[in-house]
């Protein structure tokens, strides 16, 4: 199953993306993808209603997508989560995983504009696949029940600005959470329906110049381990985001490094996740 949301920046609808492509809303139904909808059972229901006989309206081809999901308690990120990756930048593969946060105000829908933000010099890209939870976990037992808590996967594109990241002091939080800093979707897959989830084909362009190609296998973590690794520090609520890592081939990683600028067209591609596409402006 496929959820979707749709509409004007914050008054998007929820609705779902049929197999053959169709989209209906649900929004008679369902008030919205939020974290109360996925800690009170939403799921179950979405699908009940989705097999059952009532007809719900289509969706016109050409609305805009939001993010697959409404604003989420916390949006969770990891970093260096490639192998190759992580060499591609000369740093020692982590013995743990490396986790920080973007502010859940730079979360926008998969083909809205990226912002170039004021002072700007080093714009870059990060294709990853994203999980969203439906439980609330606290210390959890074993990576093995982990999958049972999550909702589902969606694309994310964890735009940074490496000079704000790495180069302005303190953490990495101002150089991520700039706002449209976080596209996601264009939908939400449930787990059900993509048991893949650890060998996906992952594309990137700028401009139609292929930067990244890869595939989940060279994750370092695994989601499972990673909830359950995430879940040991603080609690993981229904409708978290987190974003696994990128693989080699960023901007940064590049010799010369080739940033984004204003005009320049992002395309980032999973296998069984769709396409997301943004265009770089000025703000």
């Amino acid at each position: 199953m496929k959820l979707i949301r749709f509409g004007e920046p914050g008054r998007e609808k929820p609705g779902v993306e049929q197999d053959s492509g169709q989209r209906v809303d649900l929004s008679d139904a369902i008030v919205d993808y939020t974290p109360e909808f996925f800690a009170s059972g939403g799921l179950e229901r979405v699908k009940a209603l989705v097999a059952g006989d009532t007809k719900f309206p289509t969706v016109a081809a050409g609305v805009r997508l939001g993010p697959p999901v409404a604003r989420p308690h916390k949006f969770i990120a990891i970093g260096l989560n490639y192998r190759k990756h992580a060499e591609e930048l000369g740093l020692p593969i982590p013995s743990e995983p490396v986790v920080f946060t973007k502010l859940t105000s730079c979360i926008m829908g998969p083909n809205d504009d990226v912002i170039v933000p004021r002072g700007s010099t080093k714009l870059d890209y990060e294709a990853e696949l994203a999980f969203v939870m439906k439980d609330k976990v606290r210390y959890l037992a074993s990576e093995k029940e982990a999958l049972a808590h999550v909702a589902g996967f969606t694309i994310c594109n964890d735009v940074s600005e490496r000079n704000f990241q790495l180069e302005r002091g303190g953490q990495w939080v101002k150089g991520k959470s700039c706002d449209t800093f976080g596209p996601l979707g264009p939908f939400l897959i449930t787990t059900d329906a993509l048991a893949e989830y650890g060998e996906l084909e992952i594309s990137l362009k700028v401009n139609g110049e292929v930067r990244q190609s890869s595939n989940t296998d060279d994750m370092i973590f695994a989601i499972p381990y990673l909830v359950h690794y995430l879940s040991q520090f603080f609690t993981l609520e229904p409708g978290d985001v987190i974003t696994t890592g990128t693989p080699s081939g960023v901007a940064a990683g590049m010799k010369p490094p080739k940033f984004l600028k204003a005009g320049d067209k992002v395309e980032v591609t999973f296998a069984k996740l769709g396409t997301q596409t943004q265009t770089v402006r000025e703000g």
